[in-house]
């Protein structure tokens, strides 16, 4: 059996001169962190941290009626979010469950460019063109291999990127615009968007352009921050994770991870005042369903992990978590999150951390800080 090679984005070699501890991380060899996790994590919440995130994808979707297409395979009102503007959204498969989640950008009436998940591009360029009218009104472009993304995110964002490509190019909070002319050349777009909660910007350009920008930002000041804390800054705000928090069955058989936009509790992206695929199953639930909530440890205990059950205190299993890490930003009290049944903010639960063990916890509806 042929043994699959790691694909190595246009910074690989900008993660190898910083001492990056790189590991393949779906199929592309990123660093997981630089110098740790936690110093990496605090840095981007109190200064500037810059992330490598050309594994993700980039898709063009165009036409006359663009809008209402994806409209009508997401869960997002795609009409509704105007020229200019980034939004959040759910695709779901035909029986209701959650294949990938996507940030997209509507670029003008006729253009709108979206972000799949790294390990999920070829399941989505797959479902998308199944969904393409006949009569050729839209249609769709791979622009992965030839685009790098580069997040910069933290309070300090908006000053580094003035710095760097001149105060033009500063973008709002999900926000889109093309790159304007600048001392360095690049050419491209940028977003006020990004995966920590922090404000900042996702910038997308040409891969051959990639290390030059990189370089410019962290002599600007920009921190070069890896995957473990991009995954802790994230689990702090309680954004998913597709195939941690979520998997399409076409690709996982735990069924913990087969879920619909109603299950996940995100309280953006769903709008129910519109038809979609996979609708049915959204709206069928009922009030003792399992939803996706926070926990946070109240008492000192092995730390949270994805798979771990969550008891109620007379030792009724109702859930499992799905994701769980120590947060840096609480001085490493343990957080998580998974889809647990007949709790509201501020129950109490018991984390089953062992057979001998279990951890006291309350519900918590993320953000956790």
């Amino acid at each position: 059996m042929t043994q699959r090679v790691p694909v190595r984005t246009p910074l690989y070699e900008e993660h190898v001169k910083l001492n990056g501890n790189i590991v393949d991380f779906h199929g592309f060899e990123l660093p997981i962190w630089y110098t740790n996790i936690s110093q990496e994590h605090l840095a981007c919440r109190t200064s500037v941290g810059l992330f490598d995130v050309s594994h993700m994808g980039t898709f063009r979707f165009t036409g006359n009626h663009v809008r209402s297409w994806l409209e009508s395979i997401s869960t997002q009102k795609c009409t509704a979010i105007a020229p200019g503007s980034c939004a959040y959204t759910h695709f779901l498969d035909y029986d209701g469950f959650l294949i990938d989640d996507m940030i997209f950008a509507v670029v003008s009436e006729t253009e709108i460019l979206g972000v799949p998940n790294a390990s999920m591009i070829p399941v989505m360029w797959k479902w998308f063109s199944s969904l393409i009218p006949d009569d050729g009104s839209v249609s769709i472009e791979d622009l992965s291999p030839s685009t790098s993304i580069l997040a910069l995110q933290g309070p300090n964002s908006k000053s580094i990127i003035e710095s760097v490509l001149g105060l033009e190019n500063h973008v709002g909070r999900f926000k889109w615009k093309r790159i304007s002319k600048n001392d360095s050349g690049l050419s491209g777009w940028i977003q006020g968007t990004g995966y920590t909660g922090e404000p900042g910007y996702e910038i997308f350009i040409n891969n051959e352009d990639a290390p030059d920008l990189w370089r410019k930002l962290i002599t600007a000041g920009a921190i070069p921050i890896g995957l473990g804390a991009r995954d802790t800054l994230r689990l702090e705000k309680g954004y998913l994770l597709s195939g941690v928090d979520f998997a399409s069955p076409d690709l996982e058989d735990n069924d913990i991870l087969h879920r619909d936009s109603w299950e996940t509790n995100v309280p953006f992206g769903l709008d129910i005042e519109h038809d979609f695929i996979g609708k049915d199953r959204v709206v069928s639930h009922t009030k003792g369903d399992e939803r996706l909530w926070g926990v946070l440890q109240l008492e000192k205990g092995p730390l949270p992990r994805g798979g771990k059950v969550v008891e109620d205190l007379d030792g009724n299993i109702i859930g499992t978590l799905t994701s769980g890490a120590p947060s840096p930003s609480l001085g490493r009290t343990g957080i998580g999150m998974g889809y647990i049944a007949n709790v509201s903010p501020n129950s109490e639960v018991m984390i089953v951390a062992s057979p001998r063990k279990k951890v006291r916890a309350k519900i918590v509806r993320p953000p956790f800080v």
